[in-house]
Formats: C-alpha cells, sequence, structure tokens
C-alpha cells in the first residue's frame, strides 16, 4: 500500500485539474454520495478511484464503472501501472467475456453489464465499500438501473456504502438531489489550443456512404499539416472497413498503419491503438474512442460528425 501511495504522490498526474479537489473528494465521500464534474483529461478516471481505494482499504473492495469494454480494459491497466503493480493484481477488470482479477485484486473495474449481475447475485454488495459510476453522462437503462439500486442499498442496509458519481459533461443537480443531496465538487479545466478547419459547403458528406471518400480527402492534408497519429471517428464497422480499403494506398506509400477500433474487435487487435509505436497511425474508430481512452500521440482528429445510437422510447 505504502509504495502505490508513493507512486500516485510521484505520478505527473499530480499535476492534473482533479488532484487540486483529490482531498475534497476523498473527505466527502466519508460524509457520503459524491458527484464530481471535471472535464476530459482532467484525471478524474485515474486519480479518485486509487484516493478512495486507499481511503478504504481496512473496509473492503471499490468497485470503478466504466460503461464501455475498451476504456475499462485500458483504465485497468493504466491504474494498475500507475499504482506501480500489474494488471490482475491489486488492480483487475472484468467485462464480458473477458476478466483479469486475482485473490489479491480490491479494485475492479467493470462495465454496467457486469456490476448489474453483482448487484442481482448480491443485494448487499458484501465486502465492497465504495462505488464509482464514470462517465455517468453516457446514460443508460442499465446506468440508471445501477443508481437506483444503489440509493435503494445506502437507504436499508448499506448506508455506509460510498457512491461516488463522476462526469465531464453531466448537469449535476439533478443527480445530486436524486442521491439525497449529495456533495458537488467541480474541477475546472485547463485549455490547449485547437484548431477547428471545416470542409466547405457542398462537400461535406449528407449520407454514411459518402464518408469514405470524403474522409481520404482530408487525410491527405491531416497528414501533411500534423506530425502525429490522426484518429478518425465514423459511424459504424461498414465505414471503417470501407475507410480502410480507400485510405490503403496512402498509408502504404507513407509507411503507416490502419487501426480499426470498435467495439466488437479482439482485445488483443483493440490494444494495437494504445500501443507504442515509430509509425504513424491511422485510427478508424467508432465512438468508442470518445470518452474513458487517451490514446497517446494524437495530433489531429477527422470527425465525420455521424454515429449509430440506440434510442429509448
Amino acid at each position: 500500500m505504502q509504495e502505490a501511495e508513493t507512486a500516485l504522490a510521484e505520478s505527473p498526474l499530480q499535476s492534473l485539474p482533479v488532484a487540486a479537489v483529490l482531498a475534497e473528494v476523498v473527505a466527502a465521500s466519508r460524509q457520503g454520495p459524491v458527484v464530481l464534474t471535471a472535464p476530459p483529461g482532467s484525471g478524474k478516471t485515474m486519480l479518485v478511484p486509487a484516493a478512495i481505494h486507499d481511503d478504504i482499504a481496512a473496509d473492503g473492495r471499490l468497485i470503478l464503472l466504466q460503461p464501455r469494454r475498451l476504456p475499462a480494459r485500458s483504465v485497468a491497466g493504466q491504474i494498475a501501472r500507475l499504482r506501480g503493480g500489474r494488471l490482475g493484481e491489486e488492480v483487475g477488470y472484468q467485462v464480458r467475456f473477458d476478466s483479469r482479477v486475482s485473490r489479491q485484486t480490491t479494485l475492479f473495474v467493470e462495465t454496467t453489464g457486469i456490476l448489474l449481475r453483482r448487484l442481482l447475485d448480491d443485494v448487499t454488495l458484501d465486502g465492497v465499500a465504495a462505488v464509482v459510476l464514470d462517465e455517468f453522462h453516457e446514460r443508460s437503462a442499465e446506468m440508471d438501473l445501477i443508481l437506483g439500486m444503489l440509493i435503494k442499498l445506502r437507504q436499508t442496509v448499506r448506508p455506509d456504502l460510498r457512491v461516488i458519481v463522476m462526469s465531464a459533461t453531466l448537469d449535476s443537480g439533478p443527480v445530486a438531489t436524486r442521491l439525497g443531496n449529495a456533495r458537488v465538487v467541480t474541477a475546472a479545466g485547463r485549455p490547449f489550443p485547437v484548431e477547428v478547419r471545416f470542409l466547405r459547403h457542398g462537400r461535406r458528406p449528407t449520407s454514411p456512404r459518402e464518408l469514405p471518400e470524403a474522409v481520404s480527402r482530408v487525410m491527405t492534408e491531416a497528414l501533411r499539416s500534423t506530425a502525429g497519429h490522426v484518429l478518425v471517428f465514423l459511424p459504424g464497422v461498414g465505414e471503417i472497413h470501407a475507410t480502410a480499403r480507400l485510405l490503403d494506398p496512402v498509408a502504404h506509400q507513407g509507411g503507416h498503419l490502419i487501426v480499426p477500433l470498435f467495439g466488437d474487435l479482439p482485445p488483443e487487435r483493440q490494444d494495437d491503438a494504445l500501443a507504442e509505436t515509430t509509425q504513424r497511425k491511422l485510427i478508424l474508430a467508432t465512438n468508442i474512442a470518445e470518452t474513458s481512452l487517451t490514446i497517446p500521440g494524437i495530433t489531429a482528429v477527422i470527425d465525420s460528425g455521424m454515429a449509430r445510437q440506440l434510442q429509448l422510447t
């Protein structure tokens, strides 16, 4: 435990905005539920679970909820490295069809389906001292159900259970009220220079079928004007494969790697997007890469402006 705290204290993450409110979040969590609002890249996903975990070490385990499988696996690995350990020891993850945990694991990163199943199997969450719900703005029926079950649990047999809700864009008021006037903590962001360019009117794609050719045109400019990896957001797997075929000559000529990234890829293929390499990567992704996933070396983003999403009616 002392080694983990030392690694955390010496981490560059301590310069991130959330580090300034970390003590406040931990102290507030001892008194009741907490809602933390902090912008992307502020360090909430890495710092808050680790700090809460250390504060409840004598009381039980911590569960960090990550809505998506790839970020869950990635976040678990990053927290494990941050704490100077190996994945599957103190820090592990559980997602559908894949897990890295052991008897040593006390910080679990889980997706919504896994946590919901845990709640259904053990309604008291025996041995769990804290639950951190990350990316709560990615609302889903499962996530809302989990929050409701945690609230009911605190109101009945587990008033000691710590519940922390974190989000980048959440309107904290309604959630704080639902949690029983939870403490709201806000961390400020840090501005970075960003240049935004739009396709001229008339050249913008109006349907998913037009996206591959539009992306290939813009990619030439992105490769010429930047030096790092390029991340492209596309609505689905079909568009990713079609775009990859069009970009293949460009990638071959420049010695670049085309890296697809979507939810149904095998874990080892998903890891290709995060792996270090000397080649430039052209990462073709669905919105899986929008949240809780930091891909090092990205200097240009091409956003198609389209996404496929399920809607509850």
